[in-house]
């Protein structure tokens, strides 16, 4: 295998929501990673293609064999055309087009020392237990991290062998051990005591490397130092003494082993299928109680596993566990594929990384609630070795609508075009989303590609699988388009799959899938953290937004302008400022050009603040960029210096309320004025708030801009004086509701000659259009008057921007889980254990599964119903009428009254009403 060369260049705006969840120098590890991937079925090209979004350096793919047709139930980037052919080779087109930063290459010969020694991290998804001793032997041996991933029907199996010793820069996404860690003792071994509100996650026999301690500078020697917990309290010893108030920690941590009865169960299952197949040379087949019974045997002959302190274990076998594993293990399900590649990938991005902690050696996962409640060659035949020929007849012949086509609709879309959901005669999917492709959806979104920035969505899927019968919409589902999703449209539906970013969008959603009775898949993620869920009609409680969420977060308006204490308020702030200087006064201009008389309709306060927050723009037009920029420094004058000592002409810093409480303490920052200076590098903020409010005042103005730093600072330095001309005029001058101030301003927009404005919509993608260049600016401004840490551009961005982290691996775990109940409602389970609802943690990893919560039954008197009940009409019998509204409430008068009060009214001879599914 050739050498490679990669770059260590990161494209922000490619990775900007995956920088939010690895930072900058994590990825910058990745970038210099090299990987590969061993076994190029659907495992194999899952992991594949999330390390390939995830833009590690460079990717090998190993595989010897050819492309058989069951390969076609998973692995959704090889065709029938691609049979008889290299499965690795075959792939690594597809693949590329998912990220031309990462260096690709396809090997199909054996794995010896030398290939091994060329990566650092491998995975093994399609190997025999001889195979995985040799080559893991070799990587233990060599230093390369050792990854083993394997699915067989509806139980994935996950091993991690990064070393005796691997190092975690950052163990979990919360903040790390950091600035005020806590204190360390005199002595030795010194005595940690860890912030209580920061915890800690070591345990005995991990070591800790210590940086930025002050007081104690020995210890920022770069040496790993072993630790000890003292017990539950967040205490722990090192070797070495002192005290400092901050620092940081990089953990290193130990690996050890793992133990739960059912993993246990399964591991031996696995070691039993190991045996069969070198006996036999091949899987159990599908449903044969003979090959289950031998596996059985197989097992019961294995030696019994030891635990974490080198007991062996005792419990005895699940034959019956055992033996549906076995029955099922030749199945290959896309599902399945998808929840154990998204975790092993997240897992080799650890070990490039050293971001998050690994996976403690052993992970097994099953989803056997899967199989029914009660047993020709074709692309389907791994699924089919599961379910059997009428399931996937019976998914073939669905109708589902999916709402929202981004990272995890993608994923969906995927797996329904691998299971042939929709495929069948009768069949299809309904796909709707009204958003466009934008560069930073490339990273996790592995349908599109570079060439579909700005356009719809594509339905890429179909080539996966072209009897997959999809129609695309661009529509926003809502009470405005229940024209095209009426009642009609979601009674043809068998189900609703819903991948949106939004808790009133699902709220929405929810809503109607309960007014048509359907069965309703939800999911969500945030960086590392996924959930994904099921509702299902009668059976569970429907969806509900979060109360907590429902309202969103609004800071008082006290608080943003003179009284913040986080960058989160400064930053709404600058957002604030934004609005109020470059959108609001350009409509209020336009609005007045149309509608003259539009302001002598407002009341007086109303039009008033209207026109200040315009009267720059009128009172004083800029005629050029000298004039912007005049503007742009009287403003920053005004917002970082006069209204600060203005504040504090009225609350002195040594200001004290009646009880001697100081008013500037607490939550309360005291402020400090800016004086307006470009002597050094650490002013930069000052220069760069001018050169985008100058810029934005431009281009509402539709006048040119500039984007020369050094021509603007040599503008400025030339005429210190240059914004006099708006000192002491415009709008800041008013700020009582004076009837005097309101028809001064009316004068004066009525004698203005100019013409329409151009309001400026805050984007944070648009680079080069100051939109972010300002709010970071003057957010930092503000926080250095109120003596807040500052927030780089990244920060700023995923703060004011509402950006949600995101990364392929968790998406595609997530999706895996999602399609894994699309079974179950499918198939038709009426047992409330059958389902799933999942929560995920890819940082530790944590993955738990339980049952949903059951329909919550309401009752009065002797009428019970859930949230799926509807008060339904009988058809009226030969000759009766039809009832009437007033037939309605009077029966409800009679069948609800309390029973201590008399029914009013009464009762209809019309036809009767009942509580009907």
């Amino acid at each position: 295998m050739k050498a490679i060369e990669t770059s260590l260049e990161i494209n922000e705006q490619l990775y900007s929501r995956q920088l939010y969840v690895l930072g900058t120098e994590a990825m910058r590890r990745l970038r210099r990673s090299s990987m590969l991937v061993s076994g190029m079925k659907g495992l194999g090209v899952e992991i594949a293609k999330n390390l390939v979004l995830a833009g590690v350096g460079r990717l090998t793919l190993h595989d010897p064999s050819p492309t058989c047709w069951m390969d076609l139930a998973s692995q959704f980037f090889l065709a029938e055309e691609d049979i008889g052919q290299n499965r690795a080779k075959a792939s690594l087109p597809h693949l590329a087009q998912l990220n031309s930063s990462v260096c690709l290459d396809a090997h199909d010969g054996p794995l010896a020392e030398i290939e091994l020694q060329a990566f650092q991290v491998v995975v093994l998804t399609d190997s025999t237990l001889e195979e995985q001793l040799q080559v893991g032997s070799l990587c233990h041996k060599l230093g390369v991290h050792f990854v083993v991933a394997s699915t067989r029907g509806l139980v994935g199996q996950l091993f991690c062998d990064f070393g005796k010793e691997f190092t975690i820069y950052e163990p979990s996404e919360a903040e790390p051990l950091g600035n005020s860690i806590g204190h360390i003792s005199q002595g030795s071994p010194g005595i940690l005591t860890v912030l209580e509100e920061n915890g800690h996650c070591f345990q005995d026999g991990d070591r800790a490397v210590f940086s930025g301690i002050e007081g104690m500078t020995e210890l920022n020697d770069g040496d790993p130092r072993p630790v000890r917990v003292l017990g539950e309290l967040p205490t722990l010893w090192v070797r070495s003494g002192g005290k400092g108030p901050s620092g940081r920690m990089e953990l290193i941590m130990a690996a050890s082993s793992w133990e739960t009865e059912r993993a246990r169960c399964l591991h031996q299952a696995f070691q039993a299928l190991h045996k069969f197949q070198a006996q036999t040379g091949r899987l159990p087949r599908p449903w044969d109680l003979g090959d289950a019974n031998e596996l059985v045997v197989l097992a019961r002959g294995l030696e019994p596993l030891q635990g974490d302190h080198g007991e062996k274990g005792n419990e005895a076998l699940d034959e019956a566990l055992v033996k549906e594993f076995a029955m099922t293990c030749t199945g290959d399900l896309s599902p399945v594929s998808s929840v154990i590649g998204g975790i092993a990938a997240q897992e080799m991005l650890k070990a490039a990384s050293g971001k998050f902690t690994p996976l403690d050696q052993w992970l097994y996962f099953d989803a056997l609630e899967c199989l029914p409640e009660d047993g020709q060659d074709c692309r389907y035949d791994g699924q089919i070795a599961v379910f059997g020929a009428d399931f996937q007849k019976k998914l073939g012949e669905q109708n589902y609508f999916l709402v929202g086509a981004g990272a995890i609709g993608c994923e969906l879309l995927k797996t329904f075009a691998m299971v042939g959901l929709g495929a069948g005669p009768g069949g299809g999917i309904t796909v709707t989303d009204m958003d466009t492709v934008e560069l930073s959806n490339l990273s996790r979104q592995f349908l599109f590609r570079s060439q579909d920035l700005n356009v719809t969505a594509a339905l890429a899927v179909k080539d996966m699988n072209p009897a997959l019968r999809v129609t695309a919409h661009t529509n926003e589902l809502g009470p405005d388009t229940e024209h095209v999703y009426g009642e009609d449209f979601f009674s043809s539906l068998d189900g609703v799959a819903c991948a949106l970013d939004t808790f009133e969008a699902r709220q929405y959603v929810s809503e109607r899938c309960i007014h048509s009775l359907k069965p309703m898949l939800e999911s969500g993620t945030q960086g590392i953290q996924g959930e994904a869920a099921i509702f299902v009609p009668f059976l569970t409680q429907p969806y509900s937004m979060p109360p907590e969420d429902a309202i969103e977060t609004a800071y008082p308006i006290c608080t943003l302008r003179y009284f913040p204490s986080t960058i989160e308020h400064t930053l709404q702030w600058a957002l604030n400022e934004f609005e109020g200087l470059f959108r609001l006064p350009a409509e209020t201009i336009n609005r007045y050009l149309q509608e003259p008389d539009f302001l002598k309709r407002m009341e007086g306060p109303q039009a008033l603040n209207c026109l200040r927050t315009a009267s720059t723009s009128f009172l004083h037009p800029p005629q050029c960029w000298r004039d912007c920029v005049a503007w742009a420094q009287s403003h920053w004058q005004h917002c970082f210096h006069d209204s600060i000592s203005h504040l504090l002409q009225v609350y002195p810093p040594d200001k004290v309320d009646e009880e001697g409480v100081p008013f500037w303490s607490g939550a309360r920052r005291c402020p400090q004025p800016l004086d307006f200076d470009l002597s050094s590098v650490s002013r930069d903020a000052h220069l760069d708030y001018i050169l985008a409010a100058a810029n934005l005042y431009a281009k509402t103005h539709r006048l040119a801009g500039s984007q020369d730093r050094d021509g603007l600072r040599g503008m400025l330095q030339a005429s210190p004086a240059l914004a006099s001309v708006f000192a002491g005029s415009g709008f800041l001058l008013f700020s009582a509701a004076d009837p005097a101030h309101l028809q001064a301003l009316l004068s004066a927009l009525e004698r203005w000659p100019g013409t329409s404005l151009e309001p400026q919509l805050f984007e944070k993608d648009e680079d080069g259009h100051f939109h972010m260049d300002f709010v970071v600016a003057a957010s930092n401004l503000r926080a250095k008057n109120y003596g807040i840490p500052l927030a780089d551009r990244r920060k700023s961005k995923k703060i004011a921007g509402r950006i949600i982290p995101a990364i392929a691996s968790t998406t595609a775990v997530v999706a895996g889980l999602m399609g894994l109940e699309l079974y179950k409602a499918v198939m038709g389970h009426r047992r409330l254990s059958s389902y799933r609802h999942s929560s995920l943690h890819l940082d530790g990893p944590h993955l738990a599964r339980w049952a949903p919560s059951a329909a919550s039954v309401q009752q009065y008197r002797d009428m019970k119903w859930t949230a799926w009940d509807r008060l339904t009409v009988t058809a009226p019998a030969p000759g009766q009428p039809e009832m009437t509204l007033k037939d309605l409430l009077s029966y409800l008068q009679v069948s609800l009254a309390p029973p201590h009060l008399p029914a009013l009214g009464h009762r209809s001879n019309s036809p009767c009403l009942c509580t009907s599914p």
